[in-house]
C-alpha cells in the first residue's frame, strides 16, 4: 500500500513553487502594489479583478467571493484533484524527487482525473508516431494541401489514428490502461460489435488546457469509407467539457495575456493558419458554439477588465457563419473588451485565405475588423426591404435595441447616426426609437423576481453567517492600527527580528476579529519558515478565517519592499507601546488607592518605573 508524502517534502515543494507561475497560467495577474499581484477570480465571475496573490507568501484570497488558498488549494479547486495529485503534479514540475513515509511509493494510479490525463497524453504520442507511418499518406496528403508541412504538424501534435478497429486501444492496455479507463477518457467506444476505438482514420489534433495538459481529441473524416461526421470530437469526460475548452489557447495564452486580444476562428486548421501566419492569440471551440464559459476562460487569460482588450471574430459570410454572429453578440457583453468582426474576402476561412494569397492576407484580415455592433445592424437590416416604408419601420424596430444596449454611452450617438443614415431615416425619428428600447429594456430588467419557494416539506435554508472582512471592521484609531500590524505581520513577519515581532504578538488585541487572527499567528512557533503565513490563515476559526486572508493578501501601505518591513516593524512597537500607556494608567488609578509605604504600593511603583524604562526604549526606535 502507497505511503503518505513526508511532510517535509510537502513543505519542500511548496516553498519551491512560485505560485504566480501557477495561478498565472489561468490568469492574467498584474502587479497591484508592494509584493502583491491581481487578476480576475477565476471562482466566480467579476468586472474587476477582486483575485490577489502574494507570491512572497504562497496565498491568494479573492476579496469578492473569500476564496483563498495555498498553491496545492488553488490546483484541487481548479483541476479537481486530490491533495496527493496535486502535490506530485508540483514535484514533477520542478523535478523534486518525493519520499513517502511507512515504506510506500506513490500510489499507482488505476483511477480518477490523473489516469484520464495519462490516458490521452498517451493516445496523443500514438497519434504523432502513426501520422510517420506508409498508413498515413492520406493524411499528410490533406495537411500539405492546406499548406502544413511536417514542422507545423509537429508543433500542433497533429496525429493520425488508423483505420483498425482497435489500434489505439491495443496499443493502450499494452502500456496497462483498462478498457474502462479508456472508455471514460472517450478514447474508445462500446458498440454492438464490442468495444473499438473512438478515432479511426482521421487526422487528429489534441485539445489541451492552458497548462498543456491533453483533456480530448477532435478528429477529421478522411475516407470516403467513413460514414460518420466530417468532424468527430471527444465526448463529455470528468476532464473534458467541450463548453470550456478552446483548442489552441495552451499556445496563444501567453500573447493573450501579453496583447489582451484573442481572434476566435471557427475550426483547427483555421488556429494553425493564423498562428503560422503570425496571428498568435487565435483559438477555436470545439464543436460546439462560444458561449460564457468560454467567456468566462477567456476573460481571466486576457485580464478583461477595461474596454481597451480586443476580441475578434472571424466568421463565414454565409447563413451559417451570420447565425454564430449573431449568438456571438448575444454573449458579447460580458466582455469589457471592444468586440469585433472579421469577415475574409470571397467568404474564404482563415486556412483558405494564407492557401490562396499568403500570410500577409492573414494578418491583413484582423486589419479589416469592424466593430461587432456595427456587424450584427448591418445583418439585421440586411433582412428588409429598406426601400419601402414599412420594411424601414420593421429594420428601426429590429435594430434600435441594439444601439440601445451599447455599453459605453460616448458610442450610442454615433451609431445612432449610422444606423439614421442606413435606413434613410431623420436623426430624430432614429434617436426617439432608441430611447424607447432602452426604457423597454431597463424596464424588463428592474421588474421584480418573484423568489424561490421551498418546496413541499423543505425547512427553511438557514441563513449563512456573514463573513467578517476588512471593510466590515468599525472605523476607530485602535481597529486601524491592529489591523494594519497584523497585515504588515503576516506579510513580512519573516523579516522581522523574531523577538521583536513575539513581544508584539503577545499583546491581546482589542476587537474580536482581529484578536483571533492575533491568536492564530501568535500561536506559530518559528515565523521564519516558509509558508508560516498560509497555516497561520489556515488555523483562524470561523467566521474569521477570510478576514485573517485579506489580511494576508490586502495592499499593505508601503512605497516599496523595504519601507514595507520598517513599517511592520514600527506597528509592532506602536502595539507594545500601547499596551505599556494602558498598564501605566491601570498602576497610577491603583496606586491611589494603596498606601504608599506598602509591599503592594513599592511594587507598584517599581513596575511604573520599569514601564517608563520600556517606553523610553520603544520611544526612541522609532
Amino acid at each position: 500500500m502507497a505511503g503518505r508524502i513526508a511532510q517535509a517534502d510537502v513543505e519542500e515543494v511548496k516553498a519551491r513553487t512560485n505560485i504566480a507561475d501557477i495561478i498565472g497560467e489561468r490568469v492574467a495577474l498584474k502587479n497591484a502594489g508592494v509584493g502583491s499581484m491581481k487578476g480576475l477570480c477565476p471562482f466566480h465571475d467579476e468586472r474587476s479583478p477582486s483575485f490577489h496573490v502574494r507570491p512572497q507568501v504562497g496565498f491568494y484570497h479573492c476579496f469578492g467571493c473569500g476564496e483563498s488558498g495555498d498553491v496545492y488549494t488553488f490546483l484541487r479547486r481548479m483541476d479537481h484533484v486530490s491533495f496527493t495529485e496535486a502535490v506530485e503534479r508540483l514535484a514533477g514540475r520542478i523535478g523534486f524527487t518525493l519520499h513517502y513515509e511507512e515504506g510506500g511509493g506513490p500510489a499507482p494510479e488505476t483511477s480518477g482525473r490523473a489516469r484520464l490525463y495519462a490516458a490521452n497524453a498517451a493516445a496523443a504520442e500514438f497519434f504523432r508516431a502513426q501520422l510517420l507511418t506508409p498508413e498515413a499518406e492520406v493524411g499528410r496528403r490533406f495537411l500539405g494541401e492546406r499548406g502544413f508541412d511536417a514542422g507545423a504538424a509537429a508543433h500542433f501534435g497533429v496525429g493520425f489514428a488508423p483505420p483498425g478497429w482497435s489500434a489505439l486501444m491495443d496499443a493502450l492496455t499494452t502500456q496497462g490502461f483498462s478498457r474502462e479507463e479508456l472508455t471514460t477518457a472517450g478514447l474508445v467506444s462500446q458498440g454492438q460489435r464490442g468495444v473499438y476505438d473512438r478515432f479511426r482514420g482521421r487526422l487528429v489534433w489534441p485539445i489541451r488546457d492552458v497548462t498543456g495538459q491533453v483533456l480530448g481529441f477532435g478528429a477529421r473524416k478522411l475516407l470516403e469509407s467513413d460514414q460518420g461526421p466530417k468532424y468527430l470530437n471527444t465526448p463529455e469526460t470528468p476532464i473534458y467539457r467541450k463548453s470550456q475548452v478552446l483548442y489552441g489557447l495552451d499556445l496563444a495564452k501567453r500573447d493573450i495575456s501579453r496583447d489582451h486580444r484573442v481572434v476566435v476562428v471557427e475550426g483547427y486548421t483555421d488556429v494553425m493558419a493564423c498562428h503560422l501566419a503570425g496571428i498568435t492569440t487565435a483559438v477555436a471551440t470545439c464543436g460546439t458554439a462560444f458561449g460564457t464559459d468560454h467567456i468566462t476562460v477567456l476573460r481571466r487569460i486576457m485580464g478583461d477588465d477595461s474596454a481597451t482588450g480586443e476580441v475578434v471574430f472571424t466568421f463565414d459570410p454565409d447563413a451559417a457563419g451570420q447565425k454564430a454572429a449573431l449568438r456571438a453578440f448575444g454573449e458579447e457583453k460580458r466582455f469589457s473588451a471592444q468586440t469585433y468582426v472579421a469577415v475574409a474576402p470571397a467568404g474564404l476561412d482563415p486556412c483558405d485565405l494564407r492557401l490562396q494569397r499568403g500570410d500577409g492576407a492573414v494578418r491583413a484580415l484582423m486589419e479589416t475588423k469592424v466593430p461587432m455592433y456595427e456587424f450584427v445592424i448591418d445583418q439585421r437590416v440586411s433582412t428588409y426591404d429598406l426601400r419601402s416604408v414599412e420594411g424601414r419601420a420593421g429594420a428601426l424596430r429590429a435594430a434600435a435595441p441594439i444601439v440601445a444596449e451599447i455599453r459605453d454611452p460616448s458610442l450610442r450617438p454615433g451609431y445612432t447616426r449610422v444606423l439614421a443614415r442606413r435606413l434613410g431615416l431623420e436623426l430624430a425619428e432614429v434617436s426617439q426609437a432608441v430611447q424607447r428600447a432602452g426604457r423597454s429594456a431597463r424596464a424588463e430588467d428592474a421588474a421584480p423576481r418573484r423568489p424561490r419557494e421551498n418546496g413541499p416539506g423543505q425547512p427553511e435554508a438557514a441563513p449563512e453567517t456573514p463573513r467578517v472582512t476588512i471593510a466590515s471592521l468599525p472605523r476607530s484609531a485602535d481597529v486601524a492600527l491592529e489591523r494594519d500590524a497584523l497585515m504588515g505581520f503576516l506579510q513580512y513577519g519573516h523579516r522581522i527580528d523574531p523577538e521583536e515581532l513575539r513581544a508584539a504578538l503577545v499583546e491581546p488585541f482589542r476587537h474580536p476579529a482581529l484578536e483571533a487572527v492575533r491568536s492564530s499567528v501568535a500561536a506559530v512557533p518559528d515565523h521564519t519558515r516558509p509558508n508560516w503565513a498560509a497555516a497561520a490563515v489556515d488555523a483562524v476559526r470561523e467566521p474569521y478565517r477570510s478576514l485573517a486572508a485579506e489580511l494576508l493578501t490586502g495592499d499593505f501601505p508601503a512605497s516599496d519592499d523595504q519601507h514595507a518591513v520598517t513599517s511592520a516593524k514600527d506597528l509592532g512597537r506602536r502595539i507594545r507601546l500601547r499596551s505599556v500607556e494602558q498598564e501605566k494608567r491601570e498602576l497610577l488609578s491603583a496606586i491611589q488607592r494603596v498606601a504608599p509605604d506598602s509591599d503592594g504600593g513599592r511594587a507598584m511603583r517599581l513596575r511604573m518605573r520599569e514601564l517608563d524604562a520600556v517606553r523610553q526604549r520603544l520611544t526612541a526606535e522609532q
